[in-house]
Formats: structure tokens, sequence, C-alpha cells
């Protein structure tokens, strides 16, 4: 960019000069700016010594414009269509849940969730324009600290400074197995000891899910030892109903039955282990108490679709702001 030295016209003069090329008359461009004659020529004089042309060529009988004059107001005219859509812009930008708003989606989440909340959002917030990004959780809270991301649906709590916590729902664990798997069969709901001695399998490192599976395990003494991993929630449930093992799966993952393995079996807990999914977002975001309503409209349309889910309800409803 070129450093400009010399001084620039103002848009006050620029707005006076365009309104004389407009009526040819000082008069009538007067009357239209709801200004004074003397107040008119001043600006426009001004205008002409800042660039240093003559823009008007004035008789006695009218008004006409140089050459140079029918440059500026080509000029003109566009600089203060700009500035006027600038400012309708930023008047439309402070209409809540208006813009762009980038959404993180954590994978094990993505497929599940996405299919109830984006008919949500297209209802609810028509103008709001949802960019949806599905990553890993540290790749997410990376993100939305760094302002890459307004929002992100991930596990609670995230321990990170500066960051909104919405608790949205609770999950419960369920263990799939394969179907011909001795505890596959019987509908008690078993004891977390019954993970000793099993076959885990696992997403690959970078998941949440993989983390809080195993502290189930660590929590009974059992280990993970397979060493087959899987990339996806998708595919740990084809490993396991191939037989390559059991695992611990959201129980949302496997709520459609129709997409669900016909070798999968799936086996409750007595005291079940789960998850806490929530939405996250800068506590300095100017847009925070929009999300506050974001964050309420999901719990509401989680609830409408009657997901097997728990709706957690925030902590400001008890009187106590939201985890920062």
């Amino acid at each position: 960019m070129i450093a400009i030295s010399e001084p620039l016209p103002t848009i006050a003069q620029l707005r006076a000069f365009l309104a004389v090329a407009d009526h040819l008359h000082f008069r009538d461009a007067a009357a239209a700016l709801r200004m004074s004659q003397p107040a008119l020529s001043s600006a426009i004089a001004a205008l002409e010594r800042t660039l240093q042309m003559q823009l008007l060529e004035r008789t006695t009988r009218k008004v006409m414009l140089t050459p140079a004059g029918e440059r500026v107001s080509v000029h003109a005219a566009r600089i203060l269509a700009d500035l006027e859509n600038l400012v309708a812009d930023v008047a439309r930008s402070r209409e809540p849940f208006t813009g762009p708003a980038h959404l993180g989606v954590i994978p094990t989440v993505a497929p599940y969730l996405l299919p109830t909340l984006l008919p949500m959002f297209a209802e609810r917030f028509p103008g709001l324009r949802l960019i949806v990004q599905e990553a890993k959780t540290e790749t997410l809270l990376e993100e939305v600290r760094e302002g890459g991301l307004d929002l992100a649906l991930v596990a609670l709590p995230t321990e990170v400074r500066g960051l909104v916590e919405e608790p949205l729902y609770d999950e419960d664990f369920l263990l799939a197995l394969p179907c011909d798997h001795p505890l596959a069969q019987g509908t008690e709901p078993l004891g977390r000891d019954v993970l000793k001695g099993l076959d885990i399998v696992l997403l690959n490192q970078g998941h949440c899910l993989r983390e809080q599976a195993i502290d189930v395990c660590r929590e009974v003494g059992a280990r993970a030892t397979m060493t087959t991993y899987a990339t996806s929630l998708q595919t740990l449930i084809q490993l396991v109903a191939g037989g390559l093992g059991v695992t611990l799966v959201p129980r949302l993952a496997v709520a459609d039955t129709a997409n669900r393995p016909d070798r999968l079996a799936l086996r409750h807990f007595a005291e079940p282990p789960g998850r806490r999914i929530g939405l996250v977002y800068r506590a300095t975001s100017a847009r925070s108490g929009e999300y506050a309503q974001v964050a309420a409209a999901i719990r509401g349309a989680i609830e409408a679709k009657g997901l097997p889910v728990r709706v957690v309800r925030p902590a400001a409803e008890d009187g106590a702001p939201p985890r920062r």
C-alpha cells in the first residue's frame, strides 16, 4: 500500500460536490443537503484546494463539471456508496443471530447430533450462516481460543481458561460386543468389573472418547490390551461387530438400529460410565449472549427429538455463572 502524504478530501466535501454534480445548481444542491449555500460553496472550494484542481465551471446562468470534475464525481459516488454499504453492513451485524458462525464438532458427536441440530438452526436462526468443522478436541479448542472457530461441541470439562462451558447433555456408555460373545446374552445390567480381562478396542490417540474409555478401565483395574485401533467411531463399531474385541460406545452412537451392524450386541451397566457434552465459546466474545441462547436452543432440540441422553441445564439457571 502506498503511503499518501497529501491531505485527503473529507466525506462532507465529497457529499457536497456530488450534490452539485447531480443537480448542477447550488441552490438545489444546498436544499437537498439541508445546508446553506455559503457552507456548500465553502466545502467545494476546500475540496478543490485539497485536490489542487478546478472541479466546477461556474457561469451566471449554470454550473458545469470540468473534465477533472467528471472523473472526481465518479470516484465520489463510489466512495459514498461504499461508505453507505459499510454502515448498513455493520448495522446488520448488530442484529442478533445473523452472519457467519463457525461451529466445531468432535467426530464422536457430529454424525449423531448434527441431523437433529442442523434443521433446528435453519428454523430458529435463519439469519445465521452456520459453517461446520469436524476435528478432534485439541484442534477445536485451539481454534476457539485463537478465534478460528466461534463455538465448539466437545466433551466437558475442557480445563481451558477463557472459555465459557455450557453443558448440554449427559450420555451413558454401553458395552459393545460381538453377538456371539459370552457376555452378549442376558438383559441384566453389568458391573463395570466385567471389563477386566476383555480385549478392548480403542480409538486412535487424540480422540477424547479413547481417553474416557481408558479412564473407565483404569477405575476397575482393567487394561486395554488390544493393538487394534480405529480412526473413527463407526469403524470401531464395525471392528467389534467383526469379532475383534469389545469397546465402550456412547449410547447416541448406536441409537439408530437401522444403521447398527447385525452382529453387534449391546449391554447396559448397572452404574453406567459416560460423558458430558457441551458447547464452548470465548468468554470475551461479543456474541456470548447469543451463544448462550444457542445452547438453550440445542437443549430444546434434543428434548424435542427424544434423543437417548439426559439434558443438562446450565449452572446459571441455579444462580451461578457458567463455567469459565
